[in-house]
C-alpha cells in the first residue's frame, strides 16, 4: 500500500472516530457566541479545496461578482479567492484536506480552509464529522430555500445527528449511453425508446451483448463500467454499523453478481478490459472504437463522452435508462469549521444550490443537470434537446431516473472498499484465480485500509 494511501486512511478514522465522540467543549452561552466558535466573517482570503477545475469555472461563470485575476487566484469584492487543486487519483485530494481541515480552528486566518468539495464516494466520511459547518444552523441557510432540491441530495449530506452538512448543484441520476449506428446495425433501430425495451433487463442486455458480438462489437469497455449499476442497488451497507466497537464488513449479493456477470462477458468475448479514464477507455468512445455503449451520468455525458467521440461522434449517440436504476457522483458544497467567510461561503452555496434561475442557466449552457426539481421539470416538458444526442431530450430521461436514486444503503467505506473489491476481483473475472483467493485478497486489503474493521472466516470456506 502506498504511504499517502495509509495515511489517508489514518486521516480517515479519525476522523469517523470525531463524529462519535460527543462534544468535550463548554456549551456556548447562546446561540450566537455558538456560531463564532465554529465560524465567522471577516476573512480576507478564502480559500477554497477541490479537485479539477470545474468548480472554479463555474465561479467564474455563474457566481455574480467573482472575477478571474488570471494568475490562478479570484476576487469577490476585497476578497482573494485562492484555490486549491489537488488531484483526486490515489486519494491526493483527500489526504490533503483531511490534513487542512485537523489543523483548521488553529491555523492563521488567511490559511484556513473556507469552503471545500465532496463527492458520493466519501461524503459521509466528512458529514459524519466535526469538520462540516451544519448549513442551517450554522450557516443561516432555510429549509424552505432548499426545498426545491433531490431528496437524496440532502438525504446523504446528513449527519447522524440530523444535521444538514452541505449542499449540491447537481443531481447525477445515470443513463446508458449507446451508438445509434451501431444499435442500428445490431437491433434494427435506433429508436431510444425501443433500444430500451431491448436492453430493460440484465438479462436482455446479455442477449444484446450476444448479438452485438455477432457484428463484431463489444457491449462494454470494461469491468468497472457497469459495478456502479450493481452497487448502487445493494441491499446491505458494506459495513453491518459502522459505529460499533467492533464494525463488521459484509458483502451484498450485487456485488458477487456483478463479477459473475463481468467473468461471463470476458469468457464470451463481449467485453474489453480497460480501466475507465485509460487511454483504451477513451479510444472505444471515439469514432474508431467498436463497443456499443457506456453507462455515464448527467456530468459524463457532456464533460467527458462529447470530448472522448469528438465532432465525428456528434448525432451518433442516445441514451436509455438501461436494466437498473443508478446514479454516478456529484459534487457537494461544504463549509469548513473555522471559516472567517462564513457569510460568503453561504452566499455561494445559496447561489449554486438555492437559485433555481441561476441553476436553469447553468444547465442551457452546459447541459449540466442541476439540482432543482421544477426548474428540470420543465426543461423535460420543454423543447430542451442535445444536438450531441441527435436531438434527443436527455433531460426528460434524467428527470424520471433521479426520482429512483436511493442513497440510504450508502455508508463512510464506499469507496475504500468498493476499490479493494473491484481490484481483488479483477483476476476472478479473467478466470485467472478463483473466488475464495479473490475473497480472501479483499479481506486482507480491507482490514489494512480500515484496521477496525473484522469479518467472518466462515465466508472463505463457502
Amino acid at each position: 500500500m502506498k504511504k499517502g494511501k495509509r495515511f489517508l486512511m489514518v486521516l480517515g478514522a479519525m476522523l469517523l472516530a470525531a463524529a462519535s465522540l460527543a462534544s468535550c467543549g463548554k456549551k456556548a452561552a447562546d446561540e450566537a457566541s455558538e456560531k463564532e466558535a465554529v465560524c465567522s466573517d471577516g476573512g480576507k482570503v478564502l480559500n477554497i479545496r477541490c479537485w479539477n477545475t470545474e468548480f472554479e469555472e463555474r465561479m467564474t461563470d455563474y457566481y455574480p461578482g467573482y472575477k478571474d485575476n488570471g494568475d490562478g487566484t479570484g476576487s469577490i469584492g476585497d476578497v482573494k479567492v485562492v484555490w486549491d487543486i489537488r488531484t483526486a487519483d490515489d486519494y491526493v485530494y483527500q489526504n490533503g484536506l483531511d490534513e487542512q481541515l485537523l489543523l483548521n480552528m488553529t491555523v492563521p486566518a488567511d490559511e484556513k480552509v473556507d469552503l471545500f468539495l465532496l463527492e458520493a464516494d466519501y461524503i459521509l466520511k466528512y458529514v459524519d464529522s466535526d469538520y462540516t459547518l451544519d448549513i442551517v444552523n450554522d450557516l443561516g441557510i432555510s429549509e424552505q430555500e432548499l426545498s426545491d432540491q433531490y431528496n437524496y441530495t440532502k438525504e446523504i449530506a446528513t449527519s447522524r445527528d440530523g444535521k444538514l452538512k452541505c449542499s449540491s448543484w447537481q443531481a447525477t441520476p445515470g443513463l446508458f449511453a449507446y451508438r445509434r449506428s451501431y444499435a442500428k446495425d445490431i437491433l434494427g433501430t435506433d429508436d431510444p425508446e425501443k433500444v430500451q425495451e431491448a436492453l430493460s433487463s440484465w438479462d436482455k442486455f446479455d442477449d444484446v451483448a450476444a448479438k452485438a458480438a455477432k457484428k463484431g462489437y463489444k457491449m462494454l469497455s470494461g469491468p468497472v463500467d457497469c459495478f456502479k449499476v450493481f452497487a448502487n442497488n445493494i441491499q446491505t451497507t458494506w459495513v453491518d454499523d459502522a459505529s460499533s466497537k467492533s464494525p463488521h464488513i459484509q458483502i451484498d449479493d450485487k456485488l458477487f453478481e456483478w463479477a459473475e456477470k463481468c467473468k461471463k462477458y470476458h469468457e464470451n468475448g463481449w467485453i474489453n478490459h480497460n480501466a475507465q479514464w485509460s487511454e483504451g477507455w477513451s479510444y472505444d468512445q471515439s469514432v474508431e472504437g467498436k463497443v456499443f455503449g457506456f453507462f455515464y451520468s448527467t456530468w459524463g455525458i457532456n464533460f467527458t463522452l462529447v470530448g472522448n467521440a469528438g465532432e465525428a461522434g456528434f448525432g451518433d449517440w442516445a441514451v436509455c435508462e438501461g436494466p437498473a436504476a443508478w446514479y454516478w457522483g456529484g459534487t457537494w458544497i461544504a463549509g469548513a469549521r473555522g471559516t472567517d467567510n462564513a457569510g460568503l461561503v453561504a452566499d455561494i452555496i445559496r447561489k449554486f444550490t438555492c437559485d433555481k434561475e441561476n441553476m436553469l442557466k447553468m444547465t442551457q449552457e452546459t447541459q449540466d443537470y442541476t439540482n432543482t426539481i421544477s426548474g428540470m421539470e420543465s426543461l423535460a416538458k420543454s423543447d430542451f434537446h442535445s444536438d450531441f444526442l441527435g436531438g434527443q431530450n436527455h433531460i426528460a430521461l434524467f428527470s424520471e431516473a433521479a426520482k429512483k436514486i436511493d442513497m440510504s444503503k450508502c455508508g463512510p467505506y464506499d469507496q475504500g472498499l468498493g476499490d479493494s473489491f473491484r481490484a481483488a476481483f479483477d483476476s476472478y473475472i479473467l478466470g485467472e484465480a478463483e473466488k475464495s483467493s479473490c475473497l480472501k485478497a479483499f479481506y486482507d486489503s480491507a482490514v489494512v485500509k480500515y484496521p477496525e474493521l473484522t469479518y467472518s472466516e466462515r465466508l472463505l470456506d463457502e
